[in-house]
């Protein structure tokens, strides 16, 4: 039988909120210190999350998972305003495009030493078109080099 602890509908201890998402409790203290959570506590001073906090720890999850950091996620959680949260985003949204670039470029390295029919990987066309596009010399954005 469970307790209400762990029925997930009530009030949980730092433990029960961890194992339910598979995490070590001092990951959800060290979020607290970084002010991601804000359990209450009962009268011995113990933490108890509640269902606000279960929705938070998934929210700071899919974002660390998106690539967000925990200033990030912070800043997100602290603004309503729409402009503010674009202001945010928009360079994180920028850095994640160009590591898809980066992670579909190498993909296609990666494909072509898989697909090629030579024996010597460096004799493939593909390979060869893509060390070519390598060897381009490069102008930084801000025209010096």
């Amino acid at each position: 039988m469970k307790s209400s602890e762990d029925s997930g509908a009530g009030v949980m201890s730092i433990g029960t909120l961890a194992a339910r998402f598979g995490l070590a409790t001092h990951v959800l203290r060290h979020w607290e210190s970084k002010g991601l959570l804000h359990p209450g506590r009962d009268a011995g001073g113990r933490r108890r999350y509640g269902a606000d906090d279960l929705t938070r720890v998934a929210i700071i999850l899919l974002s660390k998972e998106a690539g967000l950091g925990l200033d990030t996620i912070r800043s997100l959680s602290a603004t309503v305003d729409r402009a503010t949260r674009h202001k945010i985003l928009r360079p994180e949204a920028e850095e994640l495009r160009s590591r898809i670039a980066a992670a579909r470029a190498s993909l296609e390295l990666i494909e072509g030493g898989l697909n090629c029919e030579y024996e010597d990987v460096t004799q493939c066309p593909n390979y060869r078109r893509l060390v070519a596009e390598q060897a381009v010399p490069r102008v930084p954005a801000h025209g010096r080099a």
